[in-house]
Order: structure tokens, then sequence, then C-alpha cells
């Protein structure tokens, strides 16, 4: 049996969210993963209560940013098969584009403190590695359109491999 085999595997959300301006909302998480690192808001999915993704990114927009949001105001652009995450668990992530922007900076909570940044300054920012290789670059090609990957922690670095790309 390898490593990887029978890890935990969990199911989330990433919510990208702007403001009027054109910035992007992140938080500065105050506990790990990601600890220190600035990341977009999201979380993970109820299983228990049957949730969708949709329905999850809608609760972690109320909880962690206090905005509130419908279904029809995400575009799902992309999913991504995440295996041996931190070499501990495996992720299916849901990546959402929000088309509703937010009008305020949310109040800092528990997990971490928020703050608008643009494009180009989230580049300058210490994110987690698989944002800034993976994450971002797919997000700037694919917001309003399609793309599914799979990412390989198990390998020596990270191997991606696109699945399905459907851009505009």
């Amino acid at each position: 049996m390898k490593a990887v085999d029978n890890l935990p595997f969990k199911i989330g959300t990433l919510i990208f969210i702007k403001n009027r301006k054109g910035q992007f909302l992140m938080m500065k998480r105050k506990r790990n993963p990601n600890k220190g690192l600035w990341i977009v808001i999201g979380g993970k999915l109820e299983t228990h209560l049957g949730e969708s993704a949709y329905e999850c990114a809608v609760r972690e927009s109320k909880e962690e940013a206090n905005f509130s949001i419908q279904p029809t105001d995400l575009h799902l652009f992309s999913v991504i098969s995440e295996k041996a995450f931190g070499s501990s668990e495996h992720w299916l992530l849901f990546l959402f584009n929000c088309l509703k922007p937010i009008d305020h900076l949310p109040d800092n909570i528990e997990e971490g403190e928020f703050a608008f940044y643009s494009r180009e300054e989230i580049n300058t920012l210490p994110i987690p590695q698989t944002d800034n290789q993976s994450i971002w670059p797919y997000f700037d090609k694919y917001q309003n359109a399609f793309v599914a990957m799979k990412i390989d922690h198990s390998a020596q670095g990270m191997k991606f491999v696109i699945e399905e790309a459907n851009p505009l």
C-alpha cells in the first residue's frame, strides 16, 4: 500500500470575490492550513447534510465575509482534484467566480484578517504554492469559462494535468 492510499478525502469550495474596483477579497490565515498566507475564502462542504458545492459557497461567503449571495451569483469555473495535499489528505475543490461585487471589507474573524488586493498585488503576496502555480493562473484564463484539473502532490514536486478546458 502506498503512503497516499487511504488518506482522508475532503470536498471544499473557493470563492473569488471582488469589490466594485475589481480588487479581490483575500484573507490572511491565522491557523493551519496555510497559516500566515493570503487566500481566497472558502471551506469544506457539510457532506453529512448533503450540502452542494453551491450551497457551501453561499454559506461560507456569509460565515466568513458576512456577504449574502445566491447560487445565481456564482460561476463555477474550475474543479480541481488534489492528490496527497500536504501528504495528509486528498481534496476535491470547486472554484467559483462570484459575479456580485462585495461592498464592504469584512470584519476580521478567528480564522484570519481581510484585505482587498488587485490581481497584480496578489502576485507579490505570500500565497500557497499551489495557488501561485495553478489556481491563480487558471483563474486568469478561465474565470468566465471552465477548466478541470488534477494536481498530484505525491510525486516529486507537483504534477498538474488539465483534464478538460473550455475557454471562451
